[in-house]
């Protein structure tokens, strides 16, 4: 009863989505493309077979690319369908697609969208990445006996306290077929909340190797920027208002170090570079750069482009954590260990505490109890060459010592193909 009353209210909704999605689009016009996918209406004729792949967003979809990566290798005719739930998300997957393949837009969670998305598709295996939990779809792949598994599976405290509100998040999690956590403290969680945790794999995120140009170029950039530079990576809402007030405040914190600031959602490019201005700076964005950011100014230098994360934590000499100066659960901070990058994260990494902890421990990346500290620790650190050197190595290794989640994910997800 619980779900049909979800599946009616989510109907009731859709003229909602369709206003939201011509909103975003004004924005980001992928969100007005394809829009009848999303109703789980199609222009091509039906098929069957796919490997299908759901990741919502931008850091959904990389990680999911080691995982189809390992997942080709074991299979080489696989045929992929890449599902995403936004413009970011589905941008960057296009990169993934091979000839053969399919991307579209993840069906909205109501029964008839639902049942037409899966009629039209037939998936072999369903994999959805992290911690999507959708009740209608996840109800009708067990009522249509399509495996569907929650892959690099995460469920952090609050989240978890949250579902057990919700009596039909847990019915979700235990009519997945299985799901794969990233560490033992997430299978606890994820068992709590009532999903059938198959194995403990690690994070994906490790897997992924930084672009080797891109990291170059930005190392050759940094050699010649001619002061230590700073990024502020995936910086959300309130911390880059934050940040530009102190450096307003005190132009010390500015005058010998180069800020460069790579908000996390593209839509924000235009609202940073006006905060920017707005505290009496220049600013100077990567989209205008031809062979390399200008000479050192008094800029502030804006990294408005994506896929580019390796070039900023080449071009960077320490970076600070986004999300983690507000309560907003921290980002990823495994490419930037990946990449040599020392990280400095704020009090809030609860999205990925066991990443964060396992980085502290390692000396790859220091916490500040706040903004303010962080950037004092930067400036003290900018000074330590050789502080910055081992902290560089420490993440080098922490990043390559958790490697292999892609591999021990692509094997238990074949074996359910194979078994079907």
């Amino acid at each position: 009863m619980l779900l049909r009353l979800y599946g009616w209210l989510m109907w009731l909704v859709q003229p909602l989505l369709r206003r939201k999605l011509a909103r975003r689009a004004v924005a980001e016009p992928g969100y007005g493309q394809w829009v009848e996918e999303r109703f789980g209406r199609y222009t091509q004729p039906p098929s069957n077979g796919w490997v299908w792949v759901h990741a919502v967003s931008l850091g959904e979809t990389r990680a999911a690319a080691v995982l189809i990566a390992a997942l080709r290798a074991r299979m080489p005719g696989m045929r992929l369908l890449l599902t995403h739930g936004t413009a970011t998300g589905r941008a960057e997957g296009t990169r993934l697609l091979r000839g053969g393949d399919l991307q579209a837009w993840q069906p909205w969670d109501m029964p008839g969208a639902v049942d037409r998305f899966l009629a039209q598709f037939r998936p072999a295996v369903g994999i959805l990445m992290e911690t999507e939990i959708w009740p209608t779809l996840i109800a009708a792949c067990a009522r249509e006996r399509v495996p569907l598994v929650l892959a690099n599976a995460r469920l952090s405290d609050k989240s978890l306290q949250g579902a057990l509100r919700v009596p039909l998040l847990p019915h979700a999690y235990g009519a997945l077929t299985a799901a794969y956590a990233q560490t033992e403290d997430d299978a606890a969680r994820l068992r709590q909340a009532g999903a059938p945790v198959a194995g403990v794999f690690g994070n994906l995120k490790f897997d992924a190797a930084p672009e080797a140009a891109q990291l170059a170029r930005g190392r050759a950039w940094r050699a010649a920027a001619g002061r230590p530079v700073l990024l502020f990576a995936s910086s959300r809402e309130g911390e880059e208002a934050a940040l530009l007030a102190m450096l307003a405040a005190d132009r010390a914190l500015q005058s010998k170090v180069q800020w460069l600031i790579v908000p996390r959602h593209p839509q924000r490019f235009d609202e940073v570079a006006a905060l920017v201005r707005q505290q009496g700076f220049e600013v100077s964005r990567r989209s205008a750069w031809a062979d390399g950011p200008p000479a050192p100014q008094q800029a502030i230098w804006l990294g408005d482009s994506l896929g580019e994360m390796a070039l900023y934590y080449g071009l960077a000499d320490l970076a600070l954590l986004g999300g983690s100066f507000e309560p907003l659960g921290g980002q990823n901070l495994i490419e930037a260990a990946a990449c040599g990058c020392p990280v400095l994260m704020g009090p809030h990494t609860f999205n990925f505490a066991e990443a964060a902890s396992l980085a502290e421990a390692a000396g790859a990346a220091l916490r500040a109890a706040d903004l303010a500290a962080a950037v004092r620790l930067a400036r003290q650190l900018v000074a330590d060459d050789a502080a910055r050197a081992s902290a560089a190595q420490a993440g080098l290794a922490f990043a390559a010592a958790h490697r292999g989640a892609a591999a021990r994910t692509a094997d238990a997800v074949v074996a359910l193909v194979r078994a079907g």
